[in-house]
Parts: C-alpha cells; structure tokens; sequence
C-alpha cells in the first residue's frame, strides 16, 4: 500500500465550499499537496485555514471533491486517520496528566505509534515518567510533545498553530525538532501559523487563502523568482511605477519598497536595489484591504 501512496498527491482537493450561518468559510477552494513537501497555508483570522484542515481531516462535512492519501476523508476517516497525525496546539496537554500517562494514552489511540521510539527521545531530556504537566516548564513541555508527535510514523502531519502561546525560544526549538528528529521524504507536513517568519525557512511550499479561496499556490523557489522588491530613491518613483508594482510602502528619507510579480530583476535593476521579498512582507502585500 505505502508504494502506492507514494506516487500519489497526498492532498487533492477540488471546489471545496463550506458555509457558516452568512458566511463562506471555503469558496470553491482548490489545491494539491504533494508527497514529501513542508506546507504552509498561511492566511488572516477567518480566512479558510483551520476549515480546510478540518475538512481535510474528516472533521467536518464540506461540499466538492477532497482526496487525503487517497482516501475520502467523509467516508474513510478511520482508514485515514491510521496515516495523519494531527497537532493543535503543544500548549494543550492537560496540566494533570503524567509522562507515562502521556505515552499510555497515545499508545493506546493511535495504532502507529512507536513507545520505544518516545522513550528514546525522552531519554534525552530532563522528563522523568512520574512528572505532571504542570510540574514542567514550557521547554519541557515542548519536549514531551515532540517525543509523542515523533513518535508516530504519520504519513501526514498537521500542524494548527503548533506554537500558539510559546515564546520565540520554544517556537524555534519545536520547529528545529521537527527538521531534524522528524521529516523525511516519507512524510508531509501541512502547517498554518500566524508566525510567517519562523517557518519560512522550513518550507518547501506556500499557500495563502484569503476570504475562503487560495490566492498563491507555489513552490518556495518559484516565489524567490516570482517576486522582486526594488529599494527606489525618491528621484525614480515615478519611472518605478510605470513598471507596475503590485506594492509600495514608504521608508525614511524619500525612499520607497515596491514590489512586483512576474518582473525580471534585470529590467528592475536600473531603479535600485532588488531582492527577494520576506513572506511575511509578501503575505502583508497580498492580503491588504482584508482587515479593513
């Protein structure tokens, strides 16, 4: 079955809609994800992500066609879920719950699970098995839950905001584990977060979603190649713009950022210094107007 799998894109989804009350949450949503390949859907509070997850995890039930691993997610979640792991939140382990407990309740839920790969990790922390949650510090309770999530041998991850309420230290330090005790070939990882910048150098692709569609669907390297931003002295805004930015914000001293799309750096180089746009800079770009 895996070699199958493997071939295959692990996400296919078409004209996904998904409405609340007044509001569409999925607005004819379409996107794959392939095998191998760190996701990020990136997108403002409201804007689809955690709705396609969910739909993607059979969680809720959604109009259009969505294949996970091959599988329809509402009529074959059990089949799915054998193969997904799913993470919310690193901050949401109950504060009573023990370390052995931790690893007994895992065991007994997910059928992949691999205890004496957990204890291996952990073997390499400060945790002892008697240790409550609320005993620990965040670091610790960061370490706890990476030894569980690694311990599963998911053929999909997702990650909801996996560091919400984390300072930048353990946000650094999830995200690091997860590169190098983690990922291979074998695994994809879909992530949504609202730190745009801290797993920007993790990942292979970017989704954005806005108002329930997908606005930028790429590979990384084709953003690097896509995207230029021209620092613009005051004397060449005017000629600047005539090239088409897509964006501009203002700095100090008359000078001007502007970006462009599908623009050669070379036909930009004339107007000043080019480089390659952050994501979060690109992210602020496209979704102007949406917090209005």
């Amino acid at each position: 079955m895996s070699a199958v799998v493997d071939n295959l894109q692990v996400v296919h989804a078409r004209g996904l809609r998904k409405a609340y009350r007044n509001k569409l949450a999925l607005d004819g949503t379409s996107f794959r994800i392939e095998a191998g390949r760190i996701v990020g859907l990136i997108g403002p509070n409201g804007a689809g992500k955690t709705t396609a997850l969910k739909a993607m995890l059979g969680l809720i039930p959604f109009e259009g066609e969505l294949s996970v691993l091959g599988r329809d997610p509402r009529t074959q979640r059990d089949a799915l879920m054998n193969d997904v792991c799913f993470i919310a939140d690193v901050a949401v382990l109950p504060r009573w719950i023990r370390v052995s407990e931790a690893i007994d309740f895992v065991a007994g839920v997910h059928p992949r699970f691999d205890r004496a790969k957990c204890e291996r990790f952990l073997a390499n922390t400060q945790l002892k098995p008697r240790q409550r949650v609320r005993e620990m510090s965040k670091g610790m309770i960061v370490q706890l839950h990476l030894a569980l999530v690694m311990a599963i041998d998911a053929r999909l991850l997702v990650l909801d905001e996996p560091t919400l309420g984390l300072d930048i230290l353990y946000r650094k330090q999830f995200y690091q584990r997860l590169l190098e005790d983690y990922f291979d070939e074998q695994k994809t990882i879909v992530i949504t977060t609202h730190q745009v910048e801290e797993i920007e150098h993790i990942l292979t692709d970017v989704m954005f979603i806005r108002d329930g569609r997908i606005v930028l669907d790429a590979p990384m390297e084709d953003v690097g190649e896509r995207f230029v931003e021209v620092l613009v002295n005051a004397d060449r805004a005017e000629a600047a713009r005539q090239m088409g930015p897509i964006d501009e914000r203002a700095l100090p001293f008359g000078k001007t950022v502007m970006l462009f799309d599908g623009v050669s750096r070379a036909a930009l180089s004339s107007y000043g210094e080019t480089r390659t746009p952050g994501l979060a800079d690109l992210f602020v770009a496209t979704m102007k107007g949406t917090y209005a």
